[in-house]
């Protein structure tokens, strides 16, 4: 990414931090997911279970600041940062420092906070709206990240065989993103028998035998690339291919509705008519049916209280599943449909609503 660009959507970002918080307000970022967004793509991550990093973003009146030990602060200016970006080195063996200079920064004035501390206030809606809702730069990241994270899909599965173990699959699809520069967030594989007991089946040692599924939630700049595809080595029966078809049906419910001002619960409950009508009306009950997708593998979940609305901009990433079938991209809503953000035109594919969704890949 040119370095230019970068600190100038950070300043806007910053720019807008300071409109939406008002006067004598500060801003205190500290999960990897923020930190990406106003940094412009940048990472505060090391350890990759955590939700927080090894630095943070703080945003006053005055200034903002990247605050982080002396152990980071070099790799970070040189890799992570934009150009101008103001650092505050603190010792590693004194982690109390930090909120020493929060307390500095702030001056006594109220502190907003994504992972808000004791005395620390929540982030307001319209900024987390804000984040949600993708620039043009954002969007451009978010195409290359999703189309990487396809790709890896395809080359992982174009090179399983059924003696593979769950584990097996996992780690090459781990491998594939890895080698892409994306973060392997979530790698899920499940077996013939597996994949038709639960909807997350964490990888085991099963072979894979007949057919198999595999997850991603592959993150590069920040941004989630959600998808989730399946093999076959054997001829799949009636009933399979049917559950298939199903599901892709039922999802195409979720697709036509993704679109700007429509509420998350309107979905929702969308998707819990298309699994009544497939006869499959407790379905909806089984998992969660995905939402807004972005610097978090799910932003908001949809389910029948969820208040906020789809905007051009955003993404989705639906996931209807039935007991062995499931269905997953990652979307951008715009103004006239759904752009597919995780679609390798590599992969076979079939028209449903007008778009084209993934079939079984036969091996």
């Amino acid at each position: 990414m040119n370095g230019t660009a970068r600190a100038e959507e950070m300043a806007v970002k910053i720019r807008l931090v300071r409109e939406l918080l008002g006067e004598g307000r500060v801003l205190r970022l500290k999960g990897i997911d923020w930190f990406s967004w106003i940094t412009a793509g940048g990472s505060n991550e090391v350890l990759l279970a955590a939700e927080t990093g090894i630095a943070e973003f703080v945003v006053t009146e005055r200034g903002a600041f990247v605050v982080t030990n002396e152990i980071e602060a070099q790799r970070l200016i040189d890799e992570e940062l934009p150009p101008g970006c103001e650092v505050r080195i603190l010792p590693w063996a004194y982690p109390s420092q930090l909120e020493v200079v929060m307390r500095e920064l702030a001056e006594g004035t109220p502190v907003y906070s994504d992972r808000p501390a004791e005395a620390e206030r929540e982030l307001p809606l319209p900024l987390l709206a804000a984040k949600r809702t993708l620039s043009l730069p954002e969007l451009h990241r978010y195409r290359e990240v999703g189309l990487l994270a396809s790709q890896a899909m395809t080359e992982t599965l174009q090179q399983a065989n059924p003696d593979w173990s769950e584990y097996r699959l996992a780690a090459a699809g781990a491998s594939a993103l890895l080698s892409r520069g994306l973060a392997p967030c979530l790698v899920m594989a499940a077996g013939d028998r597996r994949r038709r007991l639960y909807r997350h089946p964490i990888s085991g040692k099963d072979p894979l035998g007949a057919s198999a599924m595999l997850v991603f939630c592959a993150r590069g700049y920040g941004l989630y690339a959600n998808l989730t595809r399946f093999i076959a080595f054997e001829p799949l029966t009636d009933e399979e291919e049917q559950k298939h078809a199903q599901v892709r049906e039922i999802e195409a419910h979720a697709l036509l509705l993704s679109r700007p001002g429509v509420l998350l619960h309107e979905v929702y409950r969308e998707l819990a008519s298309a699994y009544a009508a497939a006869g499959y009306e407790h379905a909806i009950k089984e998992h969660h049916q995905g939402g807004i997708t972005g610097y978090l593998s799910r932003e908001v979940i949809a389910n029948p209280e969820a208040r906020e609305h789809l905007s051009a901009g955003m993404a989705v990433a639906w996931n209807p599943s039935l007991p062995g079938a499931k269905i997953e991209d990652t979307f951008l809503v715009t103004e006239t449909g759904v752009e597919n953000l995780t679609l390798d035109p590599a992969w076979p594919t079939v028209l449903a609503a007008g778009l084209e969704r993934p079939l079984v890949l036969r091996r």
